[in-house]
């Protein structure tokens, strides 16, 4: 690495990411920040806001910045990848399933998320949640909380298709003074908490217990996305979508049972800019990843560290789901492999 601490944000992360178009938008240097001097702007990107001090922090935690592969997996896993570990390290894989009807009506897909979260709540292994809920105002529109119930981590089933910068809720964490939460995110929001974890920056990363990564292809731009193509293209009233899914296409279900479709085609050109260079498919760094991967309600899961198996069995002796193990010879097993290797190429091209 540069001489970061010698280095503002202006010389680095302004220079080599921002105006590069290639932040991920994750928050981690607006939080991290000491001296308060970047603020979080609605393009989704860092904007400095008084005079920058110098430190080189906010370089250190970036996910986007001087990102290296082979020391990350040292440090999260003791080793670098084989080959053929072409989605990452892992221990174990499985197909899951939560058990409750209540998380199925609500969720994405097996409900694995939502059901191992309140597994850890029920059995004080956390005490809060960070993850996504959707806003009250702007319908589809996610946003980042700490979420302390059941009842608040429910309401953040499902996937969200624009982004959520997930790590400013750490702010919140910290003032709350929890002691013991689950991280849920994409992959460029469990590759800045590692950072940070790297760094350490302790009163960011000891209160996190484990992470949950989503699986991830990219995000779409709220503005003209959500905003303007699904109602002025589609016709679609955002606050009659009861839920998005990817299966081969885009797919809106309204609450009357409509369901309309937008092929992945015509919606690329509302691709965040910053998600063309990520590699990173399947939340490699994650203590737990998860994903759809064409499945019909259920959650391929991925256990890559002994935290994430903790937490795991955990759910699985309360009966909060169940699995079964994954077949290399099956459809969402190929898939993984294919859209992780489509995802490191389109990474590679876009740098």
């Amino acid at each position: 690495m540069k001489a970061a601490e010698k280095l503002g944000f202006e010389e680095t992360l302004l220079k080599d990411v921002v105006s590069k178009n290639r932040c991920a938008g994750c928050g981690a240097c607006v939080i991290v920040c000491p001296f308060n001097c970047l603020e979080y702007t609605q393009a989704q990107t860092p904007r400095l806001v008084s005079e920058c001090q110098k430190c080189g922090i906010c370089v250190k935690v970036c996910p986007r910045y001087e990102w290296s592969l082979p020391e990350m997996e040292k440090f999260v896993f003791g080793r670098t990848r084989k080959p053929e570990e072409i989605f990452g390290i892992y221990t174990e894989m499985y197909i899951a399933k939560s058990t409750s009807k209540e998380v199925l009506n609500v969720c994405q897909d097996g409900g694995v998320a939502t059901a191992l979260l309140v597994s850890a709540l029920e059995s004080k292994l956390i005490d809060g949640a960070v993850l996504a809920h959707t806003d009250s105002e702007r319908p589809l529109l996610p946003k980042p909380v700490v979420a302390e119930t059941q009842e608040e981590i429910m309401r953040g089933a499902g996937t969200k298709y624009s982004y959520s910068p997930n790590l400013l809720a750490l702010k919140d964490v910290v003032e709350r003074k929890k002691q013991s939460v689950a991280f849920v995110g994409t992959p460029c929001h469990i590759q800045a908490l590692r950072k940070i974890q790297v760094f350490p920056l302790r009163k960011y990363s000891n209160p996190i217990k484990f992470m949950i990564g989503l699986m991830c292809t990219e995000s779409f731009e709220y503005e003209s996305f959500i905003g303007r193509f699904l109602p002025q293209t589609l016709g679609v009233n955002l606050r009659d979508v009861k839920k998005m899914n990817i299966k081969g296409k885009i797919l809106i279900e309204l609450r009357s049972g409509e369901v309309k479709e937008v092929s992945l085609k015509e919606a690329k050109q509302y691709t965040r800019k910053g998600c063309f260079y990520c590699a990173d498919f399947s939340s490699e760094f994650a203590d737990i990843s998860l994903g759809g991967l064409g499945l019909n309600q259920q959650t391929f899961t991925i256990i890559r560290t002994e935290k994430g198996s903790e937490i795991f069995e955990n759910a699985l002796k309360r009966n909060f789901i169940t699995a079964e193990p994954v077949s290399e010879e099956s459809f969402s097993f190929r898939l993984l492999k294919k859209l992780s290797k489509m995802k490191r190429k389109r990474a590679s091209e876009s740098t």
